[in-house]
């Protein structure tokens, strides 16, 4: 975890800020728990992300954040839309997803998602 706030005294998240450092926060805020880890890496195959942090009593918590899909457009990989949904690692139950947007409407409720805009939906 970061030495530093993760949050600007405005309240939003510090350019700096790693997928990994927020993943843990989200996690931590939608849980109370710690986050769990993989286990260790093979050696050069750096860090693994997915912007499915996990399950925890049964919702996927996902976090789309600083291009986790690859795309860093305002369209892309960190607003919720049809595209990004399908990209997204499968979970058959409910899902809590951080992101800045939701393109979906009313598409996120009929499908069992919970959307949170990021840093807004993160009490800091």
């Amino acid at each position: 975890m970061s030495k530093e706030p993760l949050f600007t005294p405005e309240g939003q998240i510090r350019p700096d800020v790693t997928f990994t450092q927020l993943a843990e926060f989200v996690w931590f805020a939608e849980t109370g728990t710690a986050r769990p880890h993989p286990g260790p890496l093979p050696v050069g195959e750096g860090e693994k992300r997915s912007p499915l942090l996990g399950v925890h009593e049964g919702r996927a918590i996902y976090l789309l954040y600083n291009g986790i899909l690859k795309d860093r457009t305002p369209d892309g990989g960190n607003v919720l839309t049809p595209a990004v949904v399908a990209l997204l690692p499968p979970f058959d139950g409910p899902k809590v997803i951080y992101a800045a947007a939701n393109r979906l409407g009313a598409r996120a409720a009929r499908e069992g998602i919970v959307f949170k805009q990021t840093p807004y939906a993160l009490e800091v």
